[in-house]
């Protein structure tokens, strides 16, 4: 009986520490981002990025474009699409899981929706003078944000399904979390997006993550339990 209230006592607390702290990321996440937008709006970031932009520049060097422009290229639309329908065919027809192929979709279309809508809210212009070429407001960066939700996923996918292989698992999500940052780095670099677009952009991805899994977490067990009593209900009913 001690074990049993032990083990009850160490996953409750688990629990409270898991939720605490994502509470908090998700709340520092969204005064983060909204700090940043009231910065935005009255043009008080523009020191800020005028540093960013050169130590961009100094960071990867001159002439880089080519290099840049391909890793830019993994948080463009197409790519991003063309890699989550990869992601949902593995997961439907190989795994088997149901959860994860709406949890893709949710977080990658949850996540460029979200954007659109930001930036129609900010209106933010893009920098002058940008190294190629791009369309639409700046303000918060797309690219940041597919990013740190999409490729955010595929780090809670590597830390919930590659628990044996220690050492793979954290070279992958190092390695990843590297990738995060180049792309955001490339967009400044570029001088398609401000600097502080593209911290925007990193916050709002984090916190749409946040709040996409647990949802659909809930959604899935709230979904099995009706499915799992249905079924009961139907199997008393006499023939």
């Amino acid at each position: 009986m001690t074990d049993y209230l032990r083990r009850i006592l160490a996953g409750c607390m688990l629990f409270i520490a898991e939720f605490a702290l994502t509470l908090g990321i998700g709340v520092l996440g969204v005064v983060g981002f909204l700090a940043l937008g009231r910065e935005v709006l009255d043009q008080d970031a523009a020191v800020f990025d005028a540093r960013a932009f050169h130590w961009a520049r100094h960071m990867l060097g001159e002439n880089k474009s080519g290099w840049v422009e391909q890793t830019t290229f993994l948080a463009s639309r197409n790519f991003i699409t063309t890699v989550a329908l990869l992601l949902i065919s593995y997961f439907l027809f190989l795994r088997r899981h149901r959860w994860y192929t709406l949890l893709v979709p949710v977080v990658a279309l949850g996540s460029i929706t979200l954007n659109l809508v930001l930036k129609n809210t900010y209106q933010r212009p893009r920098p002058l003078l940008p190294l190629v070429s791009a369309s639409g407001l700046s303000f918060p960066s797309g690219h940041a944000m597919i990013s740190a939700s999409f490729y955010g996923l595929l780090i809670y996918l590597l830390l919930t399904h590659l628990r044996r292989q220690k050492v793979l698992r954290w070279l992958l999500i190092v390695a990843l979390l590297a990738l995060i940052f180049l792309i955001g780095l490339t967009r400044v670099y570029l001088r398609v997006h401000y600097a502080s677009d593209v911290l925007a952009g990193f916050t709002a991805g984090l916190v749409w993550l946040l709040i996409a899994i647990p949802l659909l977490q809930q959604i899935e067990k709230t979904v099995k339990a009706r499915f799992k009593s249905t079924t009961q209900l139907t199997e008393k009913q006499p023939g």
